[in-house]
């Protein structure tokens, strides 16, 4: 009885489409909000935030991204990876090229570069649809690999191919313990994501939306396929940039080129499958599954006497995702994030039958 929406009342445009309508469901984001901005920096471990938490905000960004292509314009990508490449060197190369840059300028011009190679790559999509769009974009996660493997200027010409970025500072402010990073990560992540809810809540979001459900219907009612698929490759570009950069400088501190592989693509793409595409809350389903799962594959068995070796748990962990991927492919194609609404509906009858 505590789900109803008996007596809220809308009395303006305003109220009508504000993101959480509901009064129990502002209320339940801003003990969210508490809990992740107060508890969990005073609570949680090094540990916690170094293998769950950091790793879980950055790869929900670029979910988000992958997610604004693939779940609201319809344009299938493999490239995402690659794409993270692109903003982790250029911010690297801008860090280190210009240091008297701030970092949050570093970001946006990260995500800037992605954004106009991940259009660069869209191209392809003003003719082509489906699985042989799949494999134009797979090129640009080989030529990325290729790229930045092979080219030493994006290195600073180290031998090893690997890069090692210094402690961030932004506005005096020295950010190099897990705390700090978390916080960091955590208003980004929310900045993006009001962001991206708003962005597919208007008329750019709704002419992605027509063109994935069919592109010439879309033209037909004066939408621009070409002008929609184009930006959507850029926008999910740009966040995908700030992903990588993110990934690159918060979370490993040191990589090489392989460190954005095809695995790295194939998780995104994972997750957001299992969290629900078009969907901004099933990005956040979705990479807390994917993250979590690994660490509970892990310790679950010992906990109950069965020991397993590494080599066993990683084809567990591949067996699990590949069928639960079928499983929402087939049972319920919007994921995790539509299990999510259907529990509030029957919340919102209970006791009722209907």
């Amino acid at each position: 009885m505590i789900y109803r929406e008996n007596g809220q009342f809308k009395t303006s445009y305003r109220a009508d489409q504000q993101i959480f309508p509901i009064l129990q469901d502002r209320a339940f984001m801003l003990g969210l909000s508490a809990l992740a901005l107060v508890a969990v920096p005073f609570g949680a471990s090094d540990y916690m935030f170094r293998a769950i938490l950091i790793p879980a905000l950055i790869l929900s960004l670029g979910a988000i991204g992958l997610n604004l292509l693939v779940g609201y314009c319809g344009q299938i990508s493999l490239g995402a990876g690659g794409i993270m490449a692109v903003g982790a060197y250029a911010a690297y190369n801008f860090f280190i090229r210009v240091p008297q840059l701030n970092f949050l300028v570093v970001l946006i011009l990260a995500g800037l570069c992605a954004a106009f190679v991940g259009m660069l790559f869209g191209i392809p999509s003003l003719r082509i649809k489906g699985l042989y769009l799949a494999v134009a974009t797979l090129a640009a996660q080989f030529f990325t690999d290729w790229l930045f493997s092979r080219a030493g200027w994006f290195t600073n010409y180290t031998p090893s191919g690997s890069v090692s970025t210094p402690t961030l500072t932004m506005f005096g402010w020295a950010i190099d313990t897990p705390t700090e990073k978390y916080l960091l990560l955590l208003g980004l992540v929310f900045v993006f994501a009001l962001c991206a809810k708003n962005l597919v809540r208007g008329h750019v979001g709704r002419a992605w939306m027509a063109t994935r459900d069919m592109d010439v219907a879309a033209e037909v009612i004066g939408i621009r396929p070409m002008y929609a698929k184009l930006t959507a490759f850029g926008v999910s570009s740009f966040y995908l940039g700030v992903a990588g950069a993110l990934w690159g400088f918060v979370y490993l501190g040191s990589w090489e080129p392989l460190a954005f592989n095809i695995n790295l693509s194939f998780s995104l793409l994972f997750m957001i499958i299992i969290g629900g595409l078009g969907s901004i809350l099933g990005n956040f389903l979705g990479t807390a599954f994917i993250v979590i799962l690994p660490l509970l594959l892990n310790r679950i068995p010992a906990s109950i006497g069965v020991h397993l070796s590494t080599a066993t748990v990683s084809h567990l962990e591949s067996m699990i995702f590949g069928g639960l991927i079928i499983f929402f492919l087939i049972v319920e194609p919007h994921g995790l994030a539509r299990l999510w609404s259907i529990g509030k509906e029957k919340l919102r009858l209970w006791p009722f039958p209907h």
